[in-house]
């Protein structure tokens, strides 16, 4: 009997160290874009981030600046694994007068609990009839400080990858 409840002890002893020892990661703060160790992104644009990160949600405020433009998104995602509907921001160099794209989100965490994976399907409406862009962004806590968003884009015409390295404010 004792040798019975010692063991169920040590079991949930090791259950609860292991749950404490993978806890997710928290985005929360101010983050900047190193243009110098980022790839794939245009020359002239830098970004900035402000996350709020809450148990089950992060909101995302991106602030974009080009030399002829400046624009600020906001965004939330809901990390539970399940598909949301969502309104993508237009590009910034999308006319007034475009049309509002409709997209499809998942957002979850993987099991080591310091990679975020967002996947989305974006789909506008072109002149030859509506288009799905695939898009999966790896959001990585690559050290003390330091944020690794890849994203992976597959697009009817074209597939690529960039990497932006943010560091924390």
């Amino acid at each position: 009997m004792v040798h019975k409840m010692t063991s169920g002890a040590g079991v949930i002893l090791v259950l609860c160290l292991l749950a404490t020892a993978n806890p997710k990661v928290n985005f929360s703060g101010a983050w900047v874009m190193d243009r110098d160790r980022s790839i794939g992104q245009p020359a002239n644009v830098q970004q900035s981030m402000t996350l709020t990160q809450a148990e089950d949600q992060i909101v995302v405020e991106t602030k974009l600046v080009t030399p002829d433009n400046e624009r600020t998104v906001k965004d939330t995602y809901k990390i539970d694994g399940k598909e949301y509907d969502f309104t993508p921001p237009l590009p910034l160099n999308a006319p007034a007068n475009a049309p509002v794209a409709k997209g499809k989100r998942t957002v979850s965490w993987l099991p080591n609990g310091n990679v975020l994976l967002v996947t989305e399907d974006v789909t506008n409406e072109t002149a030859k009839g509506p288009q799905t862009t695939h898009l999966v962004r790896k959001w990585t806590f690559t050290g003390e400080g330091e944020l690794t968003i890849t994203n992976f884009v597959d697009t009817p015409t074209i597939s690529y990858e960039s990497k932006r390295i943010f560091t924390k404010k």
